[in-house]
């Protein structure tokens, strides 16, 4: 199976985060599926991020779904053994490659001996005949360095045939990798093949599964109606607020469906491709930890911060109300300061055009003024809730909503 080398550029990334939710909730408020059906964009979207396993298939009731997953437990199987084979190839060449660089070493060290014993030597025929001690100490010499030499010679002979014997493996290893990637390449050939031909009889697919549930309406998907949180929405200055702040909730919630793309990506080249990434798993913790500092005015429009209400929760709404207005003032302290301190790391971190320490090096002010904007937000949605608090506590016989 061949590699993939792809890295998602910087400005694809910031792009996508911002087109992709705003295309997300348009189409979301154009498309409503109807009750109890299957939708043609759904069976898309699980054929886009789920195809290789045929859940479109599955989802459209067509039990076809099912021929994919032999193919691609073929796939993992084959990937696996060539990623074991790959470990070993890599293994036995870099031994060899040690053990040439240590025979280079070695026989640096004989050549250097036979100069060492040739000059000696050229050195003994210079001497006077009577010169019995001189000619002792170069014979010396001449019988060290041959020691050495031989030694030398020796251990070349055993690192060369410890390389020998490591050739067959590397020979082995490499044509197990090229028969089980060929294997792994040629099931996911098949499998696009597959998602091809799906990808026509999608809507066919379709109109079979939604006529299989008019002959069988027990089968039919059961949709829960949920409040439409745009009625938590108050009016004026304030209800602008609450908009706002439903806005950047729904917004930033499409952020966990660019993650769906991200990791099937990822679960795709790392064990299909074995060409693990980097840049995902940095992409979607910066991207989540983003979404978590955005959605926090609307996490407290819609009251779905996490808080302990044992008292809290028997009180009348004129006492909550009263409550949330003695316990503000710790809240807009933790916002005041959440605002100021983002404030000076955006600023650090723009000044210094701060990216991350990985090779995907992508820029990490945009990030930290998320810390900015999700504290104005908050510190925005605080005033709101503020306001309906003492709008409640001088008007206790006043009927109220949010924001009203």
């Amino acid at each position: 199976m061949p590699s993939v080398e792809f890295v998602l550029p910087h400005w694809l990334y910031w792009s996508g985060l911002i087109v992709f939710p705003l295309v997300a909730m348009y189409l979301s408020r154009r498309i409503q599926p109807t009750p109890g059906s299957r939708s043609i964009g759904i069976a898309y979207f699980l054929w886009l991020v789920g195809g290789l396993f045929g859940f479109h298939r599955l989802y459209l009731k067509n039990r076809w779904g099912f021929l994919y997953w032999p193919l691609f437990a073929l796939i993992l199987y084959a990937s696996g053994i060539e990623r074991q084979a790959r470990i070993v190839y890599s293994d036995a060449v870099a031994a060899v490659d040690a053990i040439d660089k240590s025979i280079a070493r070695t026989q640096s060290r004989i050549n250097k001996a036979d100069a060492i014993i040739a000059r000696t030597r050229s050195a003994m025929e210079k001497l006077p005949v009577d010169d019995e001690r001189a000619r002792a100490r170069l014979e010396r010499k001449i019988n060290k360095q041959e020691k050495r030499k031989q030694k030398a010679i020796a251990k070349t002979r055993e690192l060369k045939a410890e390389a020998q014997s490591l050739r067959p493996r590397i020979e082995e290893s490499r044509a197990l990798r090229a028969k089980w990637s060929n294997t792994a390449y040629y099931a996911f050939l098949a499998i696009v093949a597959f998602m091809a031909i799906d990808a026509v009889l999608m809507r066919r697919m379709l109109r079979q599964a939604l006529e299989k549930l008019r002959q069988h309406p027990d089968e039919a998907i059961e949709r829960e109606i949920l409040k439409d949180d745009r009625l938590l929405a108050g009016k004026g200055i304030f209800g602008a607020i609450d908009r706002l702040s439903l806005f950047t909730g729904e917004f930033v919630a499409f952020w966990s469906v660019i993650a769906v793309f991200a990791y099937y990506y990822e679960v795709i080249v790392r064990y299909v491709f074995n060409s693990p990434t980097n840049w995902v798993h940095e992409g979607m913790f910066l991207m989540f930890g983003m979404q978590y500092l955005i959605a926090g005015a609307y996490a407290m429009l819609t009251e779905s911060h996490v808080r302990v209400d044992i008292f809290y929760a028997r009180f009348s709404p004129r006492g909550k109300a009263i409550t949330d207005l003695i316990t503000s003032v710790f809240f807009f302290i933790f916002a005041g300061t959440l605002l100021w301190t983002g404030w000076i790391f955006a600023a650090d971190s723009i000044g210094q055009r701060e990216v991350s320490f990985t090779e995907w090096g992508i820029q990490y002010w945009p990030v930290k003024m998320t810390i900015v904007i999700g504290a104005a937000l908050l510190l925005l949605q605080g005033i709101s809730k503020l306001a309906r608090d003492v709008t409640l506590v001088l008007s206790p016989d006043r009927e109220t909503t949010n924001g009203s």
